[in-house]
């Protein structure tokens, strides 16, 4: 498929869009003073032992300290208890898994890997995964013939004193013995230079960051299917040539500065599509859409019919907006960079046939994603259920904060309800204390409700305090916020 990827650099952040048939799949944001930490390797110290959630708690320098469990310490042995591996004050490797998320810190593993062009290294200490020429092959290369032949081309590659393994990446499937050897120069070179680092150095302490944004995306992003590679830093389109010159020499042709006059997101609207991406509506261009919503624990999206009424019956009617909001709900993912787990409320379907017709559809733009992906089928609610592997905050708590007024609740409280309780702490005030009148102050639609429809309520009021009340409106207010002044 025909890609274009879209770099747009600035000093405070990078900026990636990844372009299909003329329009955005994919969305990536990194800023400088945000950077994420996934992949970096730390010399770190544990902290705290839990032993009855088989976790630990561990500082490696961040304002939260990072957490680690048994699992990611030890893979081939179920049985291993956290407290006969780790005590406090212990120093140890570990690499990070996820990025801080919410109030969560960052998730740890001692289970290292430094990821190359073609290949994953796994250090020969801190992974029982790697023993000697270990190699393994990523799952989407899945023909057995494939999978054996990139292997056997690797175990005649890897040098004799090899102690650690490899993870072939489905790149290296066309990568040549040069650049698969090349690749694995670089990693052993990187692991002793983080050996050598953690030698002289006190925990915590950062020992290997992974690439910026920009070289990831080459990296891991950019293939065969991708036509052209625009760049908008004179500065980082140099340093991009370089890093492709060492790692990716094939993707040098493809690499282009951009000078138009036209800022180069504008060319392709992606701003645009920054903001529709943070809405909760997404239409679809038969007149459905979709509803999506991002919680702490989970997304769901659910579907809508809308204005579309079809052209034969209501079952071709709610198939048809399914099918496209299968389509439509894998791009918005991947748009959303939204992760975890995904709940899909589907329009009801009749026939069996048709609830397999739009699975299948959304597994198979479900491919295309970069996350790897798992998907369920339909429940005896008619609902999906599915998962999309997380390891960086999504675009909306990238861009986003809560709302000031309504604390992320997504509503506020009606002027009329804000009226209704402040009759009531009135009330509660006059029982207390003995002013000699009050004064409420208010946001604009709360004052103009009191003098309007509320009039009679609050004269009676009034009369019933026995005191004066007086009103004073506050354009800063939000709806909910208000004060009572006793005077």
């Amino acid at each position: 498929m025909n890609e274009e990827i879209l770099i747009n650099i600035t000093p405070q952040e990078t900026r990636v869009a990844l372009i299909q048939q003329g329009a955005v799949q994919e969305l990536q944001i990194e800023r400088t003073r945000q950077r994420g930490i996934v992949g970096n390797i730390y010399l770190a110290k544990v902290v705290r032992v839990l032993p009855g959630m088989q976790s630990a708690f561990i500082e490696i320098g961040l304002e939260r300290t990072a957490f680690i469990h048994v699992a990611d310490i030890t893979q081939n042995n179920p049985q291993a208890q956290i407290e006969k591996l780790l005590f406090e004050g212990q120093t140890l490797l570990v690499q990070v898994l996820k990025d801080p998320l919410g109030t969560k810190g960052a998730r740890l593993t001692t289970q290292l890997s430094i990821a190359g062009r073609n290949l994953v290294y796994l250090p020969p200490a801190g992974s029982d995964l790697a023993v000697e020429k270990y190699i393994g092959v990523s799952q989407r290369i899945d023909q057995p013939e494939d999978r054996e032949a990139i292997k056997a081309r690797l175990a005649r590659l890897m040098p004799p004193d090899e102690k650690g393994g490899l993870i072939v990446r489905t790149s290296a499937q066309d990568a040549s013995d040069s650049e698969l050897e090349h690749d694995m120069h670089y990693l052993r070179t990187t692991w002793q230079n983080i050996r050598a680092a953690a030698n002289h150095q006190a925990a915590p302490a950062l020992l290997y960051q992974d690439l910026s944004l920009a070289e990831r995306v080459l990296r891991d992003v950019a293939g065969e299917d991708t036509s052209q590679i625009r760049v908008d830093s004179a500065e980082n389109f140099e340093k991009l040539k370089a890093f492709a010159t060492l790692y990716m020499p094939n993707l040098l042709d493809k690499l282009t500065l951009h000078r138009g006059e036209r800022a180069l997101f504008d060319l392709f609207d992606v701003d645009a599509e920054i903001n529709k991406a943070l809405g909760r509506r997404v239409d679809l261009k038969s007149g459905g859409y979709l509803m999506i919503d991002q919680t702490e624990s989970m997304t769901t999206v659910d579907v809508n019919t809308g204005s579309y009424v079809g052209a034969r019956n209501l079952d071709d009617t709610v198939f048809k907006t399914n099918l496209e909001a299968a389509q439509a709900i894998a791009r918005q993912l991947r748009l959303r960079n939204l992760g975890g787990i995904i709940i899909i409320d589907f329009i009801d379907m009749l026939g069996k046939d048709y609830q397999e017709l739009v699975l299948h559809e959304l597994k198979r733009n479900l491919e295309r994603d970069h996350a790897r992906t798992s998907v369920s089928d339909f429940s005896a609610l008619g609902l999906v259920e599915m998962t999309r592997k997380r390891t960086r905050e999504s675009l909306a708590h990238i861009t986003c904060e809560p709302c000031s007024s309504c604390a992320g609740k997504g509503e506020v409280k009606t002027a009329q309800t804000i009226c209704y309780e402040i009759f009531r702490e009135i009330v509660r005030e006059h029982r207390q204390f003995n002013p000699r009148e009050f004064r409420i102050v208010a946001a604009p639609d709360v004052i103009d409700l009191f003098l309007e429809e509320e009039n009679q309520f609050l004269a009676q009021l009034g009369d019933f305090i026995n005191k004066p009340i007086k009103l004073q409106s506050e354009s800063s207010f939000r709806q909910e916020q208000y004060d009572i002044v006793l005077s």
